[in-house]
């Protein structure tokens, strides 16, 4: 069966009474355009079946309506939670995402150039393992460029991020305060700003209460890795009464690990809390007690920085920090009588 030829604006815009471009005003967003003009349009458009040609619309307005939007992985429960939000919010403005994953060989280069035959208008980078090298890449290339849930030191660069110190220091100080003696570590990436400031402040966080970090072992935001490092743990004497985990993803692996490898009870033998709040933190068969990221928030703020520097031509980098919330479930003991602010 054959299919019909697309109608035309021009076809429209004959039978509206208008003119071509009163056409492509209507429907592109923000247009100047009158109520009656537009009642017009839109009713020729219905009764002919129009659908506008972005790629025509493109080559007029000079925009394609796009973002890339840049990950590493979709394991961890927040990245993709972190799309499906930011792919609604872009929608809302008339933008379309393109999402490119940044390959395990680190081969960043050909995503870039991808990124670039596609003619985006902005990039937004989400992840916390794609490294400062990578986002510095994007800034030269002249795209508007804002980085989620990444904090880098190169200049030049909007940038999103939740109070990962604080929300460490809060998990030493809560683990210390309900009377656990050798907290220990599960990291990110060693690269990653957002697991060492989450680090640092675990580590503040128990100092303020006359304890030092029992020890530090690797996850690298990954399940399996996660497994081994809980392992790497318990195969130390003494072993760890407490683990502060960098994100939910790997403190799952964590849990998994403690109560059906080791037969250990949490929290009865060893308390764990994580960073993130992702929706799996509190199933029941997990509960558990984590720090959560304020991912709306960041989103929508993201999003605003990245549609400013696209609408503006001269803007100025912005750090947007935005607080972290402690949420007590039921893997880490709580302190007898105090609260941890």
């Amino acid at each position: 069966m054959k299919r019909k030829p697309a109608v035309t604006s021009r076809e429209v815009a004959e039978l509206a009474g208008v003119s071509q471009s009163a056409v492509s005003r209507c429907f592109s967003p923000k247009a100047s355009i009158s109520e009656k003009t537009r009642r017009k349009v839109l009713k020729a458009a219905k009764e002919l079946g129009y659908r506008p040609n972005s790629i025509a619309r493109s080559l007029i307005t000079r925009s394609s309506r796009t973002i890339a939007l840049v990950l590493s992985t979709l394991d961890n429960m927040f990245y993709p939670l972190a799309v499906e939000k930011a792919s609604l919010r872009f929608q809302a403005e008339d933008y379309h995402l393109l999402l490119f994953v940044v390959p395990e060989d680190g081969d960043f280069a050909g995503v870039m150039d991808r990124i670039l035959q596609s003619q985006v208008d902005g990039i937004l980078m989400m992840s916390a393992l794609l490294t400062s090298s990578l986002a510095e890449e994007c800034v030269e290339t002249g795209v508007p460029v804002v980085l989620l849930n990444r904090n880098v030191a190169f200049e030049g660069v909007s940038q999103v991020y939740s109070d990962n110190y604080h929300g460490g220091f809060w998990a030493g100080s809560y683990l210390a305060m309900g009377g656990h003696q050798r907290a220990a570590f599960v990291s990110g990436l060693e690269s990653s700003s957002t697991s060492r400031r989450r680090h640092q402040g675990f580590v503040d966080g128990l100092a303020s209460h006359g304890l030092t970090c029992h020890a530090v072992v690797h996850g690298n935001y990954d399940f399996e890795q996660a497994r081994q490092a809980t392992r790497e743990l318990f195969a130390m004497s003494p072993r760890p009464d407490a683990i502060f985990v960098a994100s939910d993803h790997m403190a799952v692996a964590v849990l998994e690990t403690l109560r059906h490898e080791l037969g250990l009870r949490v929290p009865e033998d060893v308390s764990v809390i994580g960073f993130d709040d992702t929706p799996v933190s509190a199933w029941p068969s997990y509960r558990l007690t984590t720090v959560r990221q304020p991912v709306d928030q960041m989103i929508e703020e993201a999003t605003t920085l990245l549609l400013k520097q696209i609408r503006e031509e001269a803007v100025v980098a912005e750090h947007r920090v935005l607080p972290v919330t402690p949420i007590l479930r039921a893997t880490a003991r709580r302190p007898v009588a105090a609260s941890v602010d």
